[in-house]
């Protein structure tokens, strides 16, 4: 334990001395890994899915704020629904703008979150998210995550369904937008799992908040329980099938990963926790 605690702190003067080279080079690495990721899923236009685009945006993301790597996904996920067809990129535009206008109202500061969602559920792992952020964010985190949520279901139905949505048949028109807008917007799945994710980060930061020991392992292991119960509650009442298998060991994955983070982050020594108590004339104070 004493070896990571000096690991940790190397680390952390490391940080502080280099962050002027190493933030800039973070955000190009994690921008690179997003675009290129969602190229691989759903590259539909070639020229935009080209890894020396990808590169180029990443570049511009190493200087740029972290909202307009947000901005550059949602261009590159309407270019892609583009290729599909005129119908494909109408609904898209239309959800991204939406969902856009309300993450830029309540939490334009959580950039990373948005763009990170999307690519948890491609390695199987969204239940990092709520787990990690209730630790080191709060609240408002319930909604770029909401919206990594909803570009994921977007590039889903999308990436499974290109031959339909691609089709140029005029009847098919109609077809395309009522397919999109029914499975993207009043999916019970997407609805299920927005839920579980939002209520398990309240959870989590609730639990964090608390005024006692250990507060932050009790909040990580209670929101991976909270995870797997409310999808087996969420499956039976909306009636939608749940892989537990596959939650379990993503949750269990997720738990690990909050475990990790919690340490290099949130670290305390709670065996020289003390408490105090003293007063005056009129109040008794606790510390």
């Amino acid at each position: 334990m004493t070896a990571l605690l000096e690991i940790k702190q190397h680390l952390k003067i490391f940080y502080s001395r280099y962050d002027i080279y190493l933030i800039p080079a973070m955000k190009f690495l994690f921008a690179l890994l997003a675009f290129l990721t969602m190229n691989s899923q759903i590259g539909f236009m070639e020229k935009v899915a080209s890894p020396a685009v990808s590169l180029l945006l990443a570049l511009l993301c190493s200087f740029l704020p972290v909202n307009l790597m947000a901005v550059f996904g949602g261009i590159l996920l309407c270019a892609h629904a583009y290729a599909l067809s005129l119908e494909t990129f109408a609904v898209v535009a239309g959800i991204l703008f939406i969902m856009y206008a309300i993450y830029f109202r309540l939490a334009p500061e959580h950039g990373y979150v948005l763009m990170l969602t999307p690519m948890m559920f491609f390695f199987r792992i969204p239940y990092a998210m709520p787990l990690v952020l209730g630790l080191v964010g709060g609240p408002v985190c319930a909604v770029p995550v909401a919206c990594g949520t909803i570009c994921y279901y977007l590039m889903y139905y999308m990436k499974n369904n290109e031959k339909m949505l691609s089709s140029s048949e005029a009847e098919q028109m109609s077809a395309k937008l009522l397919y999109l807008v029914e499975n993207v917007l009043n999916n019970k799945d997407m609805l299920l799992t927005i839920l579980v994710l939002a209520v398990t980060l309240m959870v989590v930061y609730a639990i964090r908040k608390m005024s006692m020991d250990y507060s932050w392992y009790l909040a990580i292991c209670v929101g991976a329980v909270i995870n797997v119960v409310l999808y087996l509650i969420g499956g039976l009442v909306m009636n939608i099938s749940v892989s537990i298998g596959a939650v379990v060991l993503g949750t269990l994955a997720a738990l690990l990963i909050a475990l990790v983070v919690e340490f290099f982050v949130l670290s305390v020594d709670y065996s020289r926790t003390e408490y105090t108590q003293f007063e005056d004339d009129e109040y008794y104070y606790y510390v």
